[in-house]
């Protein structure tokens, strides 16, 4: 039950900030005891992987506060938000990675299950990130993109080290961005009214 409390919770992070669960899980499997990562995912705290993920991080926390910028950002992490979900998903919910040498035994086995539960959260809070945006930017005329970008990056942050940490919080984490998601959508919805 942690364990998928835990996928969820940097899968959902993920949707957020790709790079942020990833580097969270590399770094606290490179220099601390706190995560154990399985031995199909040792990769992630390898120093290169570890250096490349920051050099990422840093360029989508700039292309993220940029009104305009940020929809084309919002494009390319359609692909890879996701796929870091899923990875995630995996990392965290000790799931093993395999060389699919046979196809039926890798499907029957479903190992694929944490990896594709991850892709499908991940896709979902990008989703509505990506949808919200736009209004945000609309509304405020570009000034809240900085304001929103910075909100996504620290509760990706603070729900990527409660997955790991706290994973029982995670649920509390998951219903306040269910509720902050609604919220943005009725006050879509009333100012769109309004012009009408």
């Amino acid at each position: 039950m942690l364990e998928a409390l835990t996928g969820t919770g940097l899968a959902a992070s993920a949707g957020l900030n790709a790079y942020i669960p990833l580097l969270t899980m590399g770094l606290l499997a490179r220099y601390s005891d706190l995560i154990d990562l399985p031995s199909g995912w040792q990769w992630l705290s390898n120093g290169w992987v570890v250096a490349i993920l920051a050099v990422l991080l840093a360029i989508e926390v700039v292309a993220d506060k940029i009104p305009v910028v940020d929809h084309v950002n919002d494009v390319v992490q359609t692909v890879v938000r996701p796929t870091a979900g899923g990875l995630a998903f995996g990392a965290g919910s000790s799931s093993q990675t395999v060389t699919v040498s046979d196809p039926g035994s890798f499907f029957g086995s479903h190992q694929w299950v944490p990896v594709a539960a991850g892709v499908l959260i991940a896709l979902c809070v990008h989703g509505v990130k990506a949808a919200s945006r736009p209004v945000v930017n609309a509304t405020t005329a570009g000034v809240g993109a900085p304001v929103a970008s910075t909100a996504e990056d620290l509760s990706s942050i603070v729900l990527s080290v409660l997955a790991i940490l706290l994973p029982i919080l995670v649920l509390l984490g998951l219903v306040l961005m269910i509720a902050s998601a609604i919220w943005v959508f009725r006050r879509r919805r009333a100012r769109r009214g309004v012009l009408t």
